[in-house]
């Protein structure tokens, strides 16, 4: 394992900014962690645990240790149980379950970042959430140097949300993720435009590579490709109001799509919002809105974190 100094962390965020860390190095096991954890030159100063860089914006250089986590493997359990470790990329580890016959996870084809960004923040597209298939993960306290173990319920997935964003935010680094997929599972085809797409190429019977392929063509029609156009996938969430709220929008704008949570709330889509402020194709010198998603914010070029910051806030 090699310790670099004021390394350049423009490979290692999908946004595509050039900003430095201290220190950097790159970890394959628990045991070189900790080894890092163990030099007293490092024990004082910040440290950023990095996975594929896809959910985080650098708004400068990082005055601190970022260690990336490079863990890999994926081990078959039985019975459609699968462990990935958190170093995998998730859209390689779709395709893998895929090639191996499971579904489960068609739906969230093509996120972009690695296995452990995936429960941070229950990564959700096109009707599915991580939470419908997680069983557990593995995580290391980083504090205490233990290995503990959260189930389903222990992570307490909500929205684009976990226990590792709020109240152990920052404790832990997620070490592996346990899925429970399916040889025969339900299909979810009916959010979005999936079953147009498979309507138009006379797929009347999908397998779940169809609705993957599906999901690809819809994103990739959609998203820029972060190793053309740097970006971090869709940035905001959608809005979760209450019914009551929404009724009272939609006799002022009619048009307005909104997807059922439960009795009492629906969720409103924020590209929407945003592209009916005017903001979708909005550039401003390097960085700007996507012209295709205005759920995307993009550098063009050479801008800089706190400029994509400050547009995110706009």
């Amino acid at each position: 394992m090699r310790i670099f100094e004021n390394y350049s962390l423009k490979s290692f965020n999908t946004f595509g900014l050039d900003c430095k860390a201290d220190f950097f190095a790159v970890v394959h096991s628990i045991s070189e962690l900790r080894q890092i954890l163990a030099e007293p030159k490092f024990h004082s100063i910040p440290k950023l645990f990095l996975g594929g860089g896809s959910n985080i914006l650098l708004c400068g250089d990082y005055k601190g240790f970022v260690i990336h986590i490079a863990f890999k493997g994926i081990t078959n359990l039985g019975n459609g149980m699968l462990k990935a470790q958190a170093g995998e990329n998730w859209h390689e580890f779709v395709i893998w379950t895929l090639n191996h016959g499971y579904n489960g996870i068609e739906n969230l084809s093509l996120i972009p970042g690695n296995v452990g960004a995936a429960p941070m923040q229950n990564i959700g597209a096109y009707g599915v959430e991580l939470k419908d298939v997680f069983v557990e993960l593995e995580a290391f306290h980083i504090q205490s140097e233990e290995i503990h173990v959260f189930d389903n319920s222990a992570c307490e997935f909500g929205y684009r949300e976990s226990i590792f964003k709020a109240k152990h935010k920052g404790e832990y680094v997620i070490l592996s993720v346990t899925l429970q997929l399916s040889k025969e599972g339900f299909l979810n085809t009916n959010y979005g435009a999936i079953q147009e797409v498979l309507t138009t190429k006379q797929i009347t019977n999908p397998s779940a590579k169809d609705v993957s392929d599906a999901v690809i063509y819809i994103r990739q029609s959609k998203l820029p490709d972060p190793k053309k156009i740097g970006n971090s996938g869709s940035f905001f969430k959608n809005p979760v109001i209450l019914k009551s709220t929404f009724e009272s929008l939609q006799k002022k704008y009619p048009e307005i799509p909104c997807y059922p949570v439960n009795g009492q709330e629906v969720k409103v889509p924020a590209g929407w919002l945003i592209e009916k402020a005017g903001w979708k194709g909005k550039r401003i010198d390097d960085y700007g809105v996507h012209k295709n998603q205005a759920l995307v914010l993009v550098n063009y070029a050479n801008a800089k974190g706190e400029d994509i910051y400050k547009l995110a806030l706009d």
